[in-house]
């Protein structure tokens, strides 16, 4: 075990809180369930820096019944000594003081996640209130706060056995703050999964408390990331056996596992210091580009790549790979503020040597493994270099010009960052809809019932179905990013899409086909925000002339059930007449403006993707071609289902 000194001395103060409140989305991403969730991960995220310093082994997470969550750990517990410059308990620093933690100079830990060594103080900034109890030295100490502030001193409550150790957080998130406030238990879980793979000795137990939604489980994965590898590959052909290496160079932990599959896709996820870097960073473009030279290499010497200046490309290399790459960097450095990829050189250079090192070692000693993995990259050229063909005929000879892009009917304005496009169901919405809009800033592009279901359509029957090739054309960025590089984000036409149709069952469908398109061909769309839906109303409802009301104007629209409820129950029966849009070509223009497509007054729906790796595995399960999983999936979430207005 670990021996490092970690007191009250160990907590350095860097700056002030006061900014979180005011902007939390520059510490947690968003203020919607994609940062709610994060609150809980920061906390986690400490004990987890406790299991790696080696006191901890144990983790709870509870979603509570009043809303709250809480985070136990048998780590050492928080300092509670009084902090030498602060001149108040260690503990009261670490959650009021913005940048402080022992995760700083010589701090109390030599490896460490967390956001920046922000998170205790920034979720206690964005809850409403926030307990903490640490158990330390044989007494049990207690704190309250109240959005970020002590409500009163550090008291000591009890004792406990000199052995129970540890720290347990409670927080109730504000409701001034996020946007909804009921944590969302399958993305947790996801994360604490992944977690218990990163760390083969740590057992995470979560357990869901909220009525309707009890449940308890236990993670512990004592084969790692190799376990993670199997199970992301569970029910796919593997065509390898699963290829595994760790080993530490100048002060960074190299850890990765890596396994081929019959699927023409590749999977790498990356982590520095159990961080997942959704973006990659460094330590995924030191193992690619390493991994595909070695593989050119064996290729070259099998007398398989007979040309020398012929080689296999990175993507072809991978075709089929699922792989997770695990770094431990004692001073990690992140592009952005929530972790998304990784920046430092030396990591790169690390995870490529000892990706060289080991890979050919394994390889030496399994040549039919080798010889598996090239055919892999063999069957992926022949695949690619065919599409490139078809793509080549797409791209480079459209049949109509950008402004009449099929019926597309194009804004005025060349200016993206103020352009929007509506994909509209279906002529006769269309039809409304380019008489409802503005001219100047709004597009309008009409496409006919239901997309291609690109997640069961071979790459040539995608390419050719006419609404999509008249999206790729009208957005104008390509599509396919990594795949001969067609696409880029800075080409697109417009700052927003937005998918508009009718609010009913087969709309729904044809959002999901959309998204599904969007997900899989042109993923940095929603990653950067682009990607709306609309919320056209349900129901106009209008008071009866001569009826007394409260209610403001004589007319209201309803954009679900829920509010046609609502309104029943101000009004009398009687008082009011209903009128049921069954389609947004039932809107008049001058309707669908008001509702649908004038900024002022529209509800959008901005689609993000919260858990890239969940999002990957619901959307093959839902619109793949196995019927069952599906079945399941449906059947046990079906009561879970809501409406975000």
């Amino acid at each position: 075990m670990a021996n490092q000194k970690y007191d009250a001395s160990s907590i350095s103060i860097l700056e002030g809180l006061e900014a979180v409140r005011k902007r939390p989305g520059m510490y947690i991403g968003s203020v919607g369930t994609k940062g709610l969730n994060h609150l809980i991960y920061e906390i986690a995220d400490n004990a987890v820096d406790e299991h790696l310093a080696g006191y901890c082994s144990e983790i709870r997470v509870t979603l509570n019944n009043d809303g709250t969550a809480t985070i136990k750990d048998n780590g050492r517990g928080i300092p509670v000594g009084i902090h030498p410059k602060a001149g108040i308990p260690a503990v009261e620093v670490v959650f009021t003081v913005l940048h402080a933690g022992g995760k700083f100079g010589d701090g109390g830990y030599k490896i460490s996640g967390g956001l920046h060594g922000v998170g205790a103080s920034v979720v206690n900034a964005l809850s409403k209130w926030l307990e903490v109890e640490i158990r330390v030295g044989g007494e049990v100490y207690f704190q309250r706060y109240e959005r970020g502030k002590a409500v009163a001193p550090l008291e000591k409550t009890g004792t406990c056995r000199k052995n129970d150790t540890g720290t347990t957080v409670t927080f109730l998130p504000d409701d001034e703050i996020f946007e909804k406030t009921r944590f969302k238990s399958e993305a947790i879980k996801s994360r604490l999964h992944e977690t218990a793979y990163l760390n083969p000795g740590l057992t995470i137990y979560f357990e869901d408390k909220r009525q309707g939604s009890e449940e308890t489980i236990e993670y512990n994965e004592p084969d790692g990331i190799k376990a993670y590898v199997k199970d992301l590959n569970e029910g796919k052909e593997t065509v390898t056996d699963i290829v595994y290496f760790k080993k530490s160079q100048d002060g960074i932990e190299v850890e990765a596992a890596f396994q081929y599959v019959n699927e023409f896709e590749e999977n790498i996820l990356g982590f520095c210091n159990n961080i997942y870097t959704q973006e990659g960073g460094t330590h995924i473009t030191g193992f690619k580009t390493k991994f595909t030279m070695v593989i050119n290499q064996y290729a070259r010497e099998l007398g398989i790549l007979k040309d020398k200046d012929a080689n296999f490309t990175g993507l072809d290399v991978r075709n089929g790979m699922t792989a997770i790459v695990a770094v431990k960097h004692p001073a990690p450095r992140f592009e952005g503020q929530t972790k998304t990829k990784l920046d430092n050189p030396d990591a790169g250079t690390v995870v490529s040597a000892v990706t060289n090192d080991e890979v050919q070692l394994y390889f030496d000693r399994n040549i039919e493994s080798l010889k598996a993995v090239i055919a892999c990259a063999e069957k992926s050229a022949k695949i690619r270099k065919a599409e490139e063909k078809a793509k080549t005929n797409l791209l480079t000879k459209p049949k109509f010009s950008i402004d009449s892009n099929g019926k597309l009917a194009n804004c005025e304005s060349k200016d993206a960052s103020e352009c929007e496009v509506f994909i509209v169901e279906g002529d006769s919405a269309g039809g409304s809809a380019k008489t409802a809009r503005n001219r100047r800033t709004q597009a309008i592009l009409p496409i006919r019932g239901k997309i291609l279901n690109v997640e069961k359509a071979s790459i040539d029957k995608v390419l050719a179905n006419a609404e999509i090739k008249t999206m790729i054309n009208s957005f104008g960025c390509g599509f396919l990013e990594g795949y001969g590089n067609d696409f880029d984000i800075n080409k697109l036409r417009y700052d927003k899409i937005i998918i508009m149709t009718d609010a009913d069952v087969d709309g729904a469908h044809i959002d999901t086909l959309l998204l599904t398109f969007f997900y899989r061909f042109m993923p940095e769309l929603i990653n950067q925000g682009h990607v709306y839906i609309a919320t056209p109303p349900l129901y106009r409802a209008e008071i009866k002339k001569g009826t007394k009301s409260k209610s403001k104007g004589e007319f209201q629209y309803l954009y679900d059930d829920k509010a046609l409820e609502k309104y029943r129950k101000e009004h009398a029966a009687g008082s009011f007449t209903l009128q049921r849009y069954k389609g947004l070509g039932e809107m008049d223009p001058d309707q669908l403006w008001e509702t649908t497509l004038n900024p002022e007054t529209r509800i959008l729906k901005q689609v993000e993707i919260e858990d890239a790796r969940l999002a990957a595995e619901v959307t093959s399960m839902l619109m793949g071609s196995d019927v069952s999983p599906r079945r399941q999936f449906i059947y046990t979430h079906a009561e879970e289902a809501e409406i975000d207005a």
